[in-house]
């Protein structure tokens, strides 16, 4: 059992490190530059491909805790939510977005790599058999992983997901 476990933990490792759009591959020193949009382009494309978005605090104040903001998102991970709304062929609902107040990192909602989606039994059900397990996150939050490389983690009442890339676009 201590082997699965060590080997777990070295898949997560290389695959954090080697994930498409993150720049380890690139040539030394080299980062990969990732495009930003705004708000209005982001609700604008989600609204193109059926994807709503909702907030408690019903505004998109980036930095308003309770607001779902998109201003700053990658342009990457709107289109990967785009290309998750196409594959799975799933109501996404999106509940978080790049305002404050979530958890910091290079790969952070407040950098623009991660979409909070609602939790409907279509998408878990996309997700659980599409994607490759590849086990829970410090937090104890189960994790898949796509064939592009993003990460889905279900946090319970809802889908953290980070967009390395836009999966396919």
């Amino acid at each position: 059992m201590k082997l699965r476990s060590v080997l777990t933990a070295l898949a997560l490792v290389l695959g954090a490190l080697f994930a498409p759009g993150v720049g380890v591959l690139a040539s030394a020193g080299e980062a990969h530059a990732v495009t930003k949009i705004s708000h209005a382009t982001a609700t604008s494309m989600f609204r193109s491909s059926g994807i709503t978005w909702s907030s408690s605090g019903g505004c998109s104040n980036r930095n308003v805790p309770t607001c779902t903001s998109f201003d700053q998102l990658n342009l990457a991970t709107a289109q990967g939510a785009q290309t998750l709304r196409s594959a799975s062929g799933c109501a996404l609902n999106i509940t978080g977005g790049t305002e404050t107040g979530h958890a910091s990192g290079t790969y952070s909602h407040w950098n623009g790599y991660k979409l909070d989606f609602s939790k409907y039994t279509c998408l878990g059900n996309y997700i659980k058999n599409t994607f490759t397990y590849i086990g829970v996150r410090g937090d104890g939050a189960p994790q898949w992983r796509s064939g592009a490389g993003n990460v889905y983690a279900d946090e319970g009442n809802h889908w953290d997901v980070t967009f390395y890339n836009c999966g396919g676009c």
